[in-house]
């Protein structure tokens, strides 16, 4: 293996020092001269006309400048409609925002909002899923088209045929249909058929920092836009085409973002300017945690019934499923990635996979790390765990035959490239816990759960500036909200031959940074390192032909070493790189400045995967589930930076606990969010994620930095799935329905009915 200087090796984050001692600044804390507080104000009903407006009683508060209505903002942004987030004319989910009050003060902003009076004429909501699918059930939107732009820029994944031309409920918005060889036939020649429903609720992002923007127009007439968002320029674009303005009127500043995991791509910036175009001031909307939870983008409820079947000698026969996905009130849910992947991990010659988008009178779907992953891998995987059972082998071992590898097709017919499923599997399958966690019987279970994640492609570009004092500064337009910076730094000193700390990877704004595509789907690392690897080969290559010129030495006899380039064995013939670069930044210097440049166009994927093992208890009186044992492999690629990527993994794990045993959004049958506060809203914490343990599995990216793929997705999917295995062990009952709470824990144990399906 070949010896690398920088990368590989665990460094402390770049940012970290100014995040722990509470430097650094987000959108939140920006003050500007003469702006203005925004408050929204939200909806009571889940789908109503509004009939009127009353602003006077919060316009007569002190410190109220304005009240905005849909009217007030189309005025400005005409290309609004759906980028702008305040209903016209017609609300359609419980917490839609209807108007915003602008303060000179937080607190007069706070109580306009309380202030102003809303008329509706209530109608019908559609608001469960499948209810919404009845052909009586109220239509949610006409002509629906959903808003998947964003889901295409973190999942990057290609969806199967349409469904063949028939009739269709109207609020099904969105269907499609995998298919190959005959289930039928693979039924018949099963031994054993697994049958079964499963459903997720809702799931919030619930970062730390909510959804935040601050606006203003500069004096020559141009906005600009500070956010929290992981993607500048789609932000910078998606506003622009709201206005009705070029982009270069339109400037967009990424600001350290507080958590995000595929929510903040874009939701209150269009908005935000037109506010800032219609008032002449500085606005700043930051949501607090109760409006962020009633209006912003959680990730989707979904209803997967799946039939799976097995021969007595473990071979799958056939998979056949209907994925079913909330769509909210727009569209934009990743049903059809969720279809992609419980169909994907395993081989079988007989398949189909249907899926429906259903519109329903709620928030719009959102990305949650790995958008569809979780809900689809928690029914297959939850299947494969009855059918391994059914025939009596252990459960990796039966994974293990039927895992699918590399040139195996997915539903779509596109073949699995080169992925580390199969070494992942073996690692837990070797780990000496494997063969320790056996259940005594007394309500301990273990459960083991695989998912993968097929990663997103992008171009990407960045430069590399060698300053006067020998210091490297890479310039990037990617947002760093996973510690891509770190990794950033290390790969720009590995291929320039710099200390880590002569180098400072800075983000620019969307005027000066190059492109880069938005911080989700596990692709930036895999998609912009490329681009840093060449901007600093670049940068080192001007610096070896500048000193070539001045030591009359052939660039091939130089090498760099301790800030210097020295002519290989003759260290006394030398320049530094400080003298390099001040060469190239002097009155009459007939050296160009160093500046590197970088560019790549990556379309190959680099699928990630990870197998779960986890040990849990469960006190058969209460329903309670303790977690007491995790071990996570996964295949990275490379590790970079092999604690950054540990912590990604830890985190993505205490994610899956939050999906498997505590989260999930309550609405009422009116379209009620019951649970919308922290207070309410259970979350995992120390107490409910045990230590875990991390395996990593290097199989290289072809096309990755130094072989490196992306981490941030694949280690929340396995989670609930294992989780909801080792339950089962525990109790010898199957709950198909996350979150496992004891409330639905103690229901299953005392009906006896092992879940909502069957066996046999």
């Amino acid at each position: 293996m070949t010896a690398h200087a920088v990368i590989g090796k665990s460094i402390a984050r770049v940012d970290g020092r100014d995040k722990v001692t509470g430097q650094t600044r987000y959108t939140g804390d920006l003050r500007l001269p003469g702006m203005l507080w925004a408050k929204p104000v939200l909806s009571q009903h889940a789908r109503a006309q509004i009939t009127g407006i009353d602003t006077a009683a919060a316009r007569a508060i002190p410190g109220v400048v304005d009240v905005v209505t849909a009217a007030d903002v189309l005025a400005v942004a005409p290309n609004a409609r759906e980028q702008m987030l305040l209903a016209i004319d017609r609300v359609n989910f419980y917490g839609q925002p209807v108007a915003v009050v602008l303060g000179e003060t937080e607190a007069a902003a706070e109580e306009g909002a309380a202030a102003v009076a809303v008329a509706y004429e209530e109608l019908p909501a559609a608001v469960e899923t499948l209810a919404a699918m009845d052909t009586n059930a109220p239509t949610v939107k006409e002509a629906p088209e959903a808003d998947d732009e964003t889901a295409g820029m973190h999942a990057t994944v290609e969806g199967g045929a349409e469904q063949p031309k028939r009739e269709l409920p109207a609020n099904v918005s969105n269907s499609v249909r995998f298919e190959r060889g005959d289930v039928a036939a693979g039924f018949a020649a099963a031994d054993h058929i697994v049958e079964r429903t499963y459903r997720t609720m809702r799931v919030h992002q619930s970062y730390i920092e909510p959804q935040s923007a601050v606006a203003a127009v500069d004096p020559f007439g141009n906005l600009q836009i500070w956010s929290s968002t992981q993607a500048m320029f789609y932000v910078r674009s998606a506003t622009a085409r709201a206005l009705g303005r070029p982009e270069t009127e339109v400037k967009a500043t990424g600001m350290p973002v507080g958590g995000g995991f595929g929510a903040k791509f874009m939701r209150l910036e269009p908005l935000t300017a037109a506010l800032a175009l219609k008032t002449g001031r500085p606005v700043r909307l930051v949501l607090d945690r109760t409006d962020d939870y009633l209006s912003t983008t959680p990730a989707p409820e979904s209803i997967i019934e799946l039939k799976t079947g097995v021969t007595n000698d473990g071979l799958i026969t056939a998979i056949q499923a209907r994925v079913i996905m909330d769509g909210g009130a727009n569209g934009g849910s990743p049903m059809s990635v969720a279809c992609l992947l419980l169909g994907g991990y395993y081989r079988t010659d007989n398949l189909l996979v249907e899926g429906y988008e259903v519109l329903t009178n709620k928030p719009n779907p959102g990305a949650y790390r790995a958008p569809g992953a979780p809900q689809g891998t928690f029914a297959i995987e939850s299947n494969v765990a009855e059918m391994a059972a059914a025939v009596g082998q252990d459960p990796i071992e039966f994974r293990l035959k039927n895992c699918a590898v590399e040139g195996d097709p997915l539903p779509n017919g596109q073949p699995w490239p080169s992925i580390g499923l199969k070494e992942c599997l073996e690692q837990l399958r070797d780990h000496p816990a494997y063969r320790e966690w056996r259940s005594d019987g007394r309500g301990e279970g273990v459960g083991v759960a695989i998912g993968g994640w097929l990663m997103g492609v992008e171009p990407s570009a960045a430069t590399c500036r060698l300053n006067a004092d020998g210091t490297l500064t890479v310039l990037l337009g990617a947002q760093d909200i996973s510690g891509t910076y770190t990794g950033f730094t290390q790969l720009a000193a590995e291929a320039f031959g710099m200390p880590l700390d002569r180098i400072k990877v800075i983000a620019g704004d969307s005027d000066a940074a190059p492109y880069a595509g938005g911080a989700g789907g596990s692709k930036i690392t895999y998609t912009v390192g490329p681009s840093v690897i060449q901007a600093a080969q670049d940068a080192r290559r001007q610096v070896i032909e500048i000193a070539a010129d001045m030591l009359e030495a052939a660039a091939e006899d130089l090498e760099i070493a301790d800030g210097e380039v020295r002519v290989k064995g003759a260290p006394d013939q030398k320049r530094t790189i400080a003298e390099i670069a001040q060469s190239g930044m002097r009155f009459g210097g007939k050296y160009k400045p160093v500046t590197g440049m970088g560019q790549t166009a990556t379309v190959e994927r680099a699928p990630g995967f990870a197998a779960h093992l986890v040990r849990v208890r469960v006190d058969p009186e209460t329903g309670q589930t303790a977690l007491t044992g995790y071990i996570a492999a996964q295949d990275v690629g490379f590790a970079i930076n092999p604690e950054e990527v540990i912590g990604q993994i830890r985190g993505g794990v205490a994610q899956g606990i939050g999906w498997a045993i505590l989260e999930g959004m309550v609405y009422d049958e009116e379209g009620r969010l019951q649970n919308p506060s922290l207070l309410d809203y259970a979350l995992p914490n120390a107490e409910n994620v045990p230590p875990v343990e991390t395996v990593l599995v290097e199989k290289p990216a072809q096309w990755g930095p130094f072989g490196a793929k992306g981490v941030g997705e694949p280690p929340v999917i396995p989670g609930a799935a294992a989780i909801a295995n080792a339950i089962s062990a525990a109790v010898g009952t199957r709950v198909t329905e996350l979150p496992i709470t004891p409330e639905r824990l103690i229901t299953a144990m005392r009906n006896g009915a092992g879940g909502n399906g069957a066996v046999r």
